[in-house]
């Protein structure tokens, strides 16, 4: 199938302004009629359902944590990026545009990127106003500082702590809804099902995490906003909780599941430091403002202090590599860039997988002071986890998995392949092509929440009857019945493994085989492990405890089940993408300097995946994407 993302036509500069005075609107007295669900209180989840509460709509939010507040976007720490232009350095929507289009390697669909971009400034604007405390200049105007992947001072922040501040201001325009009575919130409430009549989307199923019971919810339109996958890895910057289970349930009645294997390394993480750690550390790509990647130039110097190596022997190689952005390059980049000097046996700390991130030049030209004023919390976290002051000896960093560019097909609207389900922030595919840049997660979150989707949805909403299915359709009782059986299924294995076991050793294959680097051989031999420890788990895994109950190891086990037959499609999208780019990296396809080579004349497309079960062969379909704004070339930061 050839997929219509429904792209505008037209100027580019006049597309979203037009598409949205053609967009169809509801009434403000019918607003009230309609229900809609929103899974997921991150970024775009909450900033999604406060505005459509604030419009008049219904809206039931869903998440899985005890508060809205506590949703993973509060993880966030570098900033976000807006094309205001404040530090008149030469920027502007179409140049925000550019880096994002080419910083996700031309996979991306223009249309979206364009809106996106225009959108930005508004984001500002509102978070202001909502007070979120966003770092000032010594006159007061808001401050700007520079991420991988431009060239240009566009990243507003929050010290270290964007993300939180940001999460905060849409919490408290969620809480403002709650009151009014437009939002009610279901904390501690899993999604586990999508409930389609007659092809729509109509409601979901969820788990009460703290009861165990089951129970559905109908609505007019279903927003998911439930996040990434990276968690796949095991291993990962991203909170323990966070799956696919949400996306993949969705999946697996009948959306498609569109670039996969885009997967974001981070380059700038703690390493791991042993073979139980449950998670990574993720350290912001703003230290790369003034730290300075390095390792010694000669393996003999690698077990020495730091302060021992003199400056001659030492290699800068991102400004070696790169020198046009230098430690600001992208994150793709710099993250196999780190992985090939270890690779060299250049490393340095335990197990040689770490290289140097270097504070000393920027102290000396700056002073100790304004570097604590612009990155304190980050270096008291580091020191924390690591028991070294950043000040005095240079951070140990490693790359991480840490974002998922790929998600749910989408098409303009943030519409899926089924009508009425909606999908918003890291679960979409949307905006970031193979590889996000810096500063843009939190942007796109807020663009669909607080900008998109109240026009999207209400065009959707004009042309149904509110309220025609409700929770007595035959399908919701079916659905319940579908969860309620696999979770028995799950109970009733009584094995000798437990989900952690399972889930660590999926997730060493998953970073040795599709990490980094991909080849035909690693991910050919991940396509056969995978199916073995999904056999695995589903004849030997240990689940303790009942399901009317408090039951995490139950609440794992079903992630981990979604993400064993998530893994496989990941991999099978990799394999079929016999290209480089961006974050996907195959080994067999790169230039003599060891650079991402892309096959534009056989891989300019979206692969959106359908869903035929585990085991069996996905469906691919395809959406040609079409660059006629920015040139397609080859992507270089030299």
């Amino acid at each position: 199938m050839i997929l219509d993302g429904k792209a505008p036509t037209g100027p580019i500069e006049n597309s979203w302004d037009k598409h949205r005075f053609d967009m169809k609107l509801v009434n403000p007295s019918n607003k009230r009629k309609y229900k809609i669900l929103v899974v997921g209180t991150g970024l775009a989840g909450g900033a999604g359902a406060a505005t459509l509460g604030e419009l008049g709509y219904n809206v039931d939010a869903f998440c899985y944590q005890d508060s809205a507040r506590r949703a993973h976007s509060i993880a966030a720490q570098g900033g976000i990026n807006a094309a205001k232009a404040y530090p008149n350095d030469g920027d502007s929507i179409r140049r925000l545009f550019y880096d994002t289009i080419k910083g996700g390697d031309f996979r991306a669909r223009e249309a979206d990127v364009w809106r996106l971009s225009q959108v930005s400034n508004n984001i500002i604007d509102q978070c202001v106003a909502q007070g979120v405390p966003f770092a000032r200049d010594y006159a007061g105007y808001l401050d700007n500082r520079s991420f991988g992947g431009a060239q240009v001072s566009r990243t507003f922040f929050a010290r270290g702590q964007t993300g939180q501040q940001l999460l905060l201001g849409a919490y408290a325009a969620l809480a403002r809804q709650q009151k009014a009575g437009t939002v009610k919130l279901h904390p501690r409430t899993e999604m586990l099902d999508l409930v389609v009549v007659d092809g729509v989307a109509k409601g979901i199923t969820v788990r009460n995490l703290i009861t165990g019971e089951i129970e559905s919810h109908w609505g007019d339109a279903v927003v998911l906003a439930s996040g990434g996958y990276v968690n796949v890895f095991y291993l990962s910057t991203n909170a323990m909780g966070c799956s696919v289970t949400a996306t993949w349930r969705a999946a697996k009645k009948g959306a498609f599941f569109a670039n996969p294997c885009y997967t974001q390394i981070h380059p700038t993480c703690i390493p791991q430091h042993g073979d139980k750690q449950s998670k990574l550390t993720l350290m912001s790509e703003s230290l790369r403002n003034d730290g300075r990647c390095w390792v010694p130039k000669k393996a003999e110097d690698c077990e020495k202090h730091p302060k021992d190596v003199p400056e001659e022997d030492r290699d800068y190689y991102l400004e070696r590599k790169y020198p046009s952005f230098g430690n600001l390059a992208p994150r793709d980049i710099a993250s196999r860039a780190a992985k090939e000097q270890c690779d060299d046996e250049r490393g340095v700390g335990p197990g040689k997988r770490g290289v140097y991130l270097d504070f000393k030049t920027a102290i000396d030209r700056v002073g100790v002071d304004t570097i604590k004023e612009r990155y304190g919390n980050l270096f008291e976290m580091y020191e924390k986890i690591t028991d070294e002051d950043g000040y005095e000896r240079p951070m140990r960093i490693y790359p991480a998995p840490h974002y998922a560019m790929g998600g749910l097909w989408v098409d303009y609207h943030l519409m899926s392949n089924i009508p009425g389900l909606f999908v918003a922030g890291e679960a979409n595919f949307s905006v970031h092509g193979a590889n996000r840049l810096g500063a843009s997660a939190l942007m796109q979150g807020l663009a669909d929440g607080y900008f998109v989707l109240p026009y999207t949805v209400s065009n959707y909403l004009a042309g149904i009857t509110p309220g025609a299915v409700k929770d007595d359709h035959p399908e919701f009782k079916r659905s319940v019945e579908e969860v309620q059986a696999q979770i028995s299924k799950l109970l009733k294995i009584n094995g000798k493994r437990t989900v952690g076991e399972l889930h660590r050793e999926l997730g060493k294959v998953m970073w040795e085989d599709v990490g980094m680097a991909r080849s035909d051989a690693s991910l050919n031999h991940a396509l056969k492990r995978i199916p073995e420890i999904r056999d695995e788990f589903w004849n030997n895994v240990k689940i303790t405890g009942e399901a009317n109950e408090l039951n995490q190891q139950l609440e794992n086990a079903g992630r981990l089940a979604d993400f064993l037959e998530f893994a496989e499609i990941l991999t099978k999208d990799a394999l079929h993408r016999e290209e480089s780019c961006g974050g996907h990296f195959r080994v067999e396809h790169q230039t003599d300097d060891g650079e991402a080579m892309r096959d534009d004349e056989n891989f300019t497309y979206v692969a959106a995946w359908e869903f035929k079960g585990a085991g069996n062969e996905p469906e691919l379909h395809k959406e040609p994407l079409r660059f006629e704004n920015i040139k397609l070339a080859v992507r270089s930061y030299k």
